[in-house]
This record gives structure tokens, sequence and C-alpha cells, in this order.
């Protein structure tokens, strides 16, 4: 998954905005805040690209062909997906 570095701030706003809508948190520095959120969008995108490559990895690795975009394919990603996710406790 890619986020350009606009929508990250723009997804980060909407975070902090509903948060503060919310009355959960009250915050001392609005640009801390943001910066914070963005922090942790991009380490949430990197996380989920790691994933994403050790999922494709596993699946080529397999000694049958399976052809990305196939019905196998697609059932065979879920699952190293969701496994792997589970393998850094984020499910």
């Amino acid at each position: 998954m890619i986020i350009s570095d606009d929508r990250q701030t723009r997804l980060a706003h909407v975070i902090i905005d509903a948060i503060w809508d919310d009355d959960l948190v009250d915050y001392s520095d609005d640009e801390l805040a943001i910066r914070a959120a963005k922090q942790a969008i991009a380490e949430f995108v990197r996380e989920d690209e790691q994933i994403d490559i050790q999922a494709r990895q596993k699946v080529a690795s397999l000694k049958r062909n399976v052809i990305e975009g196939s019905p196998e394919w697609d059932i065979l990603y879920k699952k190293y997906y969701e496994e792997e996710r589970n393998r850094r406790g984020k499910s």
C-alpha cells in the first residue's frame, strides 16, 4: 500500500480532528500531534508493505507454480498475509 505524503498529512488531520471533536484528548501542541499521527500512519504503511512482501514470497516459493491473480493465488495470499499479521501480533 502506497500513501503519498499529502494523503498521510490529510489522514493525520482527520484522525486528530476526530479525536479532538470526541473530547478524547486535549492537545497542548497541535503540530506535535499531527507529526505523531503521520509517524504512526507511515509505520503502519511500512509494516503492511513488509507483510505483503512476505506473503507474496511465500506464495512464490511453493513448488507448484501458482499464477498471480488466480483464485488459488488469492486464497493463498490472504492466508499467508493473515498468518504474517498474526505472527507480528497485528490481528
